[in-house]
């Protein structure tokens, strides 16, 4: 979340970037709590001055005898106390409504992040490979997977519902075979592997900025607990309420897991394959990072997302994401979007954002520099996609079909799919 001392002194800077965002915040409510609280400080120290000064007054007046002076002067303090209580409940209250309208607000765009309404003014900043330009009709994902068997969707929905799919077969390999596959490539870029729970709490999600602005997207269960929507949580808020060394810094960790999300709101987009569902298996990473190099440690997250899509040999580009389209935590964002042909589109693979301290902030996660300053500072956090697996599986499939019906494994893929070179339609 922003400073609240930064959006007191610069509310026109949170204007206009909620404007920038198509967001949006309640300045005049956000002033009216701020003064709220301020002149509930401002009397509490009076009183708390005033029944100093009296308990002091009370022991005079007991040595010099005047016991009713003494207890009116008693009652007045007992009163005094009453009221600070009162008015300490009621800082308590502006202050929370408080927190929680700035916990609302989005994070401020980076300077360099463009101008823009939606998806449609993202711009390139560089592109992979070629589109492959088929002698045959090709199919997309959710014909192939059906025929092949390594997609089942109507067994898929049978068992769990809609948006809802079961992989069989060389499809199951295969996901197995790209997680170990991207984590492999994580682990020799110095990304620790960690293995976390799918199931979380209120304040994990918090602290990376899904609640309380998205809670209707995602799953709940049981004991106001939560599905987690993507690793990113879990592993931002290992160190939640942590100081951290800034010899350690930047620290690189990856894990996959299955993700859940409603996609509240996503009615008819992409209903066909496995593009937008409700579970699906992603591979994360996250760093943190000190401030001065956050920006560079951005860059080269984007680089160990792309390298995955390199050795698989399938084209991508990658785009800027325009104020109108950045992710709410996120200060700066780049998305990788793979070439998928049953789209004659690049379609979303990756997301990797700099959230600068806005994470940070909401989780405690701050580090210690003895060299460079006194105290503490809050941290940089990052996160990126490395990348989404069902995704991967649709463009593998896509981009490495032939004519037959058949699929070529990726060169890089086959040791990881026991040797397996070509997947066969079943007969």
């Amino acid at each position: 979340m922003l400073d609240i001392k930064f959006v007191r002194e610069n509310p026109d800077a949170v204007d206009k970037s909620c404007e920038s965002r198509n967001a949006s915040w309640d300045r005049e409510r956000f002033f009216e709590l701020d003064q709220e609280r301020r002149s509930v400080i401002a009397e509490v120290e009076s009183l708390q001055a005033e029944r100093n000064s009296k308990s002091k007054m009370i022991g005079q007046l007991m040595r010099e005898g005047k016991r009713d002076e003494a207890e009116a002067a008693k009652a007045e303090v007992a009163a005094n106390k009453e009221r600070i209580a009162e008015l300490e409940t009621k800082r308590t209250e502006a202050e929370g409504a408080l927190y929680d309208l700035v916990s609302r607000i989005p994070n401020i765009p980076d300077e360099t992040v463009p101008y823009g309404h939606d998806d449609s003014d993202n711009p390139e900043v560089r592109s992979w490979g070629t589109p492959r330009e088929f002698d045959f009709d090709p199919q997309a994902h959710w014909d192939l997977g059906p025929a092949t068997g390594m997609i089942d969707f109507e067994r898929g929905v049978k068992i769990a519902g809609s948006r809802f799919y079961v992989l069989g077969g060389l499809g199951a390999r295969m996901e197995r075979a790209l997680i170990n596959f991207m984590i492999d490539l994580h682990n020799e870029a110095g990304f620790k592997e960690w293995w976390s729970p799918v199931i979380t709490n209120h304040d994990t999600l918090f602290g990376t900025g899904q609640l309380p602005k998205f809670e209707e997207d995602l799953f709940h269960v049981s004991g106001g607990m939560y599905l987690i929507p993507t690793a990113e949580v879990m592993l931002t808020n290992l160190h939640r309420d942590e100081v951290l060394d800034a010899a350690d810094l930047p620290m690189k960790y990856c894990a996959f897991t299955p993700c859940f999300r409603e996609e509240a709101g996503s009615a008819g987009r992409d209903t066909r394959g496995i593009i937008r569902v409700h579970q699906f298996d992603k591979v994360e990473m996250v760093k943190f990072a000190k401030p001065e190099e956050s920006m560079d440690e951005l860059e080269s997250m984007v680089s160990e997302a792309e390298l995955i899509l390199q050795k698989l040999g399938l084209p991508y580009h990658v785009v800027t994401l325009c104020t109108g389209d950045i992710g709410f935590s996120a200060r700066k964002c780049y998305d990788i979007e793979v070439w998928l042909p049953s789209y004659n589109a690049y379609k979303e693979i990756s997301s990797c954002s700099n959230c600068w301290d806005f994470q940070a902030r909401r989780a405690n996660i701050k580090y210690r520099d003895p060299a460079n300053f006194k105290g503490t500072r809050l941290v940089h956090t990052l996160n990126g996609s490395g990348l989404a697996v069902g995704r991967t599986m649709a463009a593998i499939m896509e981009n490495y079909q032939n004519a037959d019906g058949s699929i070529t494994v990726p060169e890089a893929l086959v040791p990881y799919m026991g040797g397996v070179e070509i997947i066969r339609p079943e007969q």
